[in-house]
This record gives structure tokens, C-alpha cells and sequence, in this order.
């Protein structure tokens, strides 16, 4: 098994209302939209979580909905990978010829550090160095 396991999903929406009640009546997911000032990214909570927000059962993943927008790095479905050190995960995606999005880790408040990139065939994909929780 690898350490570095999928952990998350995103998946771009024209319609917030139309995709949180999608999927919210389909399959029951928790919808949240996180509002404006964090560019109406909506949660989808997918599995049980604890207090500190971290999935009960292994294998489960939650994700998340991002405004489409014009770019083509707006407009994939994408996984997130979890890492412990995300610049060494930073130099081996260069290394190897990936292409990162962001030149520096982005942080997410009580998320962790994140960073989009682009794998050797196109695709958009994250890595995500969760916060340390003590």
C-alpha cells in the first residue's frame, strides 16, 4: 500500500444550487457551500468524519465542487493525493515531469498545504500535506 493515498475529489459545477441538490437527493452527500470569500467552493461530504474532520472508516473520501471557470484547469474532475512533505512531493512531480500550477503551496485554513499540478498526460491533479493534528 502506498503512503501516499487519494484523499480527496474535485469536480468543477456550472449551477451551485443544481449540483449541491443533485447530489445531495441522489446519493445523500452532505452539501456545503463554503460561500464567497473562499470562491464558493461547496464540500461534499461523502463519509462519517470525526471532530477533527478525518474520514472513520478507511478507504472513504470526501471531495468538493469549484465554480467552472475558462481556464482548462478549471474545467476537470481531479483527485487529490496526500503526502507528508509537500515540497519534496513539489520537487518529485518536477522531477519527473509533471507541471506544477502554483509555484508555492497554497494553504487552506484547518486543511493543510495544497498545490494543483498537471501529470505527464494532462491531467489535473493535487497534492494536499494534511495539518498536523496534535
Amino acid at each position: 500500500m502506498s503512503d501516499n493515498p487519494v484523499v480527496h475529489f474535485e469536480m468543477p459545477y456550472k449551477d451551485a444550487e443544481r449540483v449541491a441538490s443533485f447530489y445531495k437527493s441522489a446519493f445523500g452527500w452532505d452539501m456545503n457551500n463554503l460561500g464567497s470569500q473562499m470562491g464558493d467552493y461547496i464540500t461534499a461530504g461523502t463519509a462519517d468524519t470525526d471532530s477533527d474532520h478525518m474520514i472513520k472508516e478507511p478507504g472513504s473520501i470526501n471531495g468538493g465542487f469549484y465554480k467552472r471557470g475558462e481556464s482548462s484547469q478549471y474545467q476537470d474532475t481531479s483527485v487529490v493525493i496526500g503526502v507528508k512533505d509537500i515540497k519534496k512531493a513539489m520537487d518529485d512531480i518536477d522531477r519527473v515531469g509533471g507541471e506544477l500550477i502554483q509555484n508555492k503551496p497554497i494553504e487552506i485554513p484547518g486543511i493543510g498545504l495544497y498545490v494543483s499540478f498537471k501529470d505527464t498526460e494532462g491531467n489535473r491533479v493535487g497534492v494536499l500535506q494534511p495539518s498536523r493534528r496534535d
